[in-house]
């Protein structure tokens, strides 16, 4: 029976717009309890950002010559933790923005964002800056999913960009009745 309760049954395929949300028991630093928009997913392989793993650090931290903007910051994952990109709702107004879904953009122009910012143009809850990104080579995510490591599931935009550290636990609340195992499940099992 408790073996049911943590089997996944994907009825969502993985595909770009769509979020991955982690197993209870995935204890990784970049993916403990957390929630993976896809930005890219293909034969190639895939892309995504942690949208849940906020972190503590100004902007003006990072990027130097950026304006100071009180943005929202996470780390996106465990790849090229050098570099800083950025999810928006901003669409067109950012030349060379990506769409991943009706109103949803991944990158485009850093100097534009950086001047929409200083006249006053972007809000906070326009757009989530992450550290490193998460990828997948070709069927590394689908070999994970069919490890039961991730559910692939939908969230509108609303909710990706005002998402906090919490939305794992709300998202599986929404999700019915098997998922509030999983969502009140303890961190740390042995600690109880």
């Amino acid at each position: 029976m408790l073996e049911e309760i943590f089997t996944i049954r994907n009825q969502i395929l993985p595909s770009k717009g769509r979020v991955l949300i982690a197993e209870p028991f995935l204890n990784d630093y970049y993916f403990k309890r957390s929630i993976v928009l896809l930005t890219e997913h293909n034969l190639d392989g895939s892309i995504g950002f942690v949208i849940n793993n906020p972190v503590k650090v100004k902007l003006t931290e990072l990027l130097p010559d950026f304006p100071d903007f009180n943005a929202n910051v996470s780390v996106g994952g465990p790849v090229s933790t050098d570099t800083v990109q950025f999810i928006h709702t901003l669409g067109p107004a950012i030349a060379h923005s990506m769409e991943i879904k009706p109103g949803l953009y991944w990158g485009g122009d850093f100097e534009q964002m950086g001047s929409l910012i200083r006249m006053g143009k972007v809000k906070p809850e326009d757009v989530l800056f992450c550290i490193g990104y998460s990828g997948w080579s070709p069927n590394q995510l689908d070999d994970e999913l069919s490890q039961n490591s991730w559910i692939v599931t939908e969230l509108n935009t609303d909710k990706i960009m005002r998402s906090t550290r919490n939305i794992w636990k709300h998202t599986l609340l929404d999700m019915g009745e098997k998922y509030k195992v999983w969502a009140n499940f303890p961190e740390n099992p042995d600690s109880n």
